[in-house]
């Protein structure tokens, strides 16, 4: 059913991220739908499932009269609003999805943080092969092994990781939908190529991005392949893409960021020096970077979510402590904020205007709202902190839509 135009404009207070710290609540896929007051009976549970959405209204007219309503107001109102803020029919609200990392190293899990709840979520496990993919190497603990994932067509996905023997971990991708009535993990098809890992790994138009990468050991070919996917498609299988022009980004797991038609990457996260390389969708053809974005590139990177605006490249200064965002037309980076608590970001993620960063250590997320202009007398715009569960550390970062679940 279609809703107003209004119901789809990004909600994020951050309020809601503040006050959860202290109290926040880490519940699994199978407890979201239990009642959130344990005091509250079965008898009062039915009976509010039993009451309309608005008095003297049929349902479906009252959900398109709810529809334009701030998530956070439906929240608090009463059950009935708050059963269909997470129901798949109505229109949903961002989130946070995140690839975890428990404080002793021991386990990867997945969850996501409820924006207007102010909680995090366990996802399901997800149907990893075996041997399962790992995020740290006993041979060299100071540096993690990446695990990548992209937010494409609504949905995350999982696309590459290596395994202890550094071998790679998934011949095909892992996908979950938050959307589906019983949110759940689902096997995508086989990648057209050998499986690898330090790829470069992003969303397109809703397609996931796919090009680079090395396997157990090096090959050429497998450096210099690519393709792209439609998750949203249950028939869809992977197309291939023009191979690029040599094997530089096989090196490190990377960002590859969609914007102006043109999807974006260098062969390096870390510190050091970088090659770029741009894929222009239209013409289907690999073309150097710009030589002012490959200058600027210093961090973590990410594109947020085609408006009206267009879609926006942002990169976080590592070393400076600086956000910054790419205008095309002058090959230039401007400054969106700068702060202390940007310095030694390693992951982040862009949606709902909003970019998230994932401190250093990744025990909190900093949420910086890049739709809003600075308030009078602060020249930086609104920032705020979510604390990661209670012993995990965030490893990895995706901006989806919430789970659909009964509260």
């Amino acid at each position: 059913m279609a809703a107003p135009a209004a119901a789809n404009r990004p909600y994020w207070h951050p309020a809601a991220a503040v006050a959860a710290a202290p109290n926040k609540r880490h519940r699994t896929a199978a407890a979201v739908a239990a009642p959130m007051d344990d005091d509250v009976d079965v008898a009062a549970a039915a009976q509010s499932q039993q009451q309309p959405l608005l008095p003297g209204l049929p349902d479906h007219l009252a959900q398109l009269c709810l529809s334009p309503l701030p998530p956070r107001l439906m929240h608090a109102v009463c059950r009935p609003w708050r059963r269909l803020l997470y129901s798949p029919s109505f229109p949903p609200f961002p989130s946070l999805y995140a690839v975890l990392d428990d404080a002793d190293g021991d386990g990867v899990s997945f969850s996501a943080y409820d924006t207007v709840a102010g909680r995090w979520d366990e996802l399901p496990p997800p149907p990893m092969p075996s041997p399962p993919p790992k995020l740290w190497h006993p041979s060299f603990l100071s540096r993690r092994l990446p695990l990548q994932s992209v937010a494409a067509a609504g949905r995350l996905v999982v696309v590459a990781g290596s395994t202890q023997s550094l071998s790679p971990a998934l011949s095909r991708p892992v996908v979950f939908d938050p959307a589906a009535p019983t949110p759940r993990w689902q096997l995508g098809p086989r990648f057209p190529f050998a499986p690898r890992r330090w790829c470069a790994a992003g969303a397109v138009r809703g397609r996931v991005f796919l090009a680079g990468g090395v396997g157990a050991g090096y090959d050429a070919v497998d450096a210099r392949s690519g393709a792209v996917w439609d998750p949203s498609a249950p028939s869809a299988t992977w197309e291939p893409l023009p191979p690029l022009r040599d094997g530089r980004f096989s090196r490190d797991a990377s960002e590859a960021v969609c914007s102006g038609g043109k999807v974006c990457m260098v062969s390096l996260r870390s510190r050091g020096a970088k090659e770029g390389a741009v894929f222009d969708l239209r013409a289907r053809r690999w073309e150097d970077m710009p030589p002012g974005m490959l200058a600027g590139w210093k961090g973590p990177a990410a594109a947020s979510s085609s408006d009206s605006s267009g879609e926006t490249i942002f990169v976080v200064d590592e070393e400076r402590g600086a956000l910054i965002a790419y205008d095309w037309a002058s090959d230039r980076w401007r400054t969106v904020a700068d702060s202390e608590r940007l310095k030694g970001a390693a992951e982040m993620a862009a949606g709902g205007g909003r970019v998230c960063v994932v401190a250093e250590g990744g025990e909190k997320v900093i949420v910086v709202d890049v739709t809003t202009k600075p308030r009078r007398g602060s020249a930086a715009p609104r920032m705020w902190e979510v604390a990661a569960p209670v012993g995990k550390r965030v490893v990895a970062l995706q901006v989806l839509p919430r789970m659909a679940h009964t509260e």
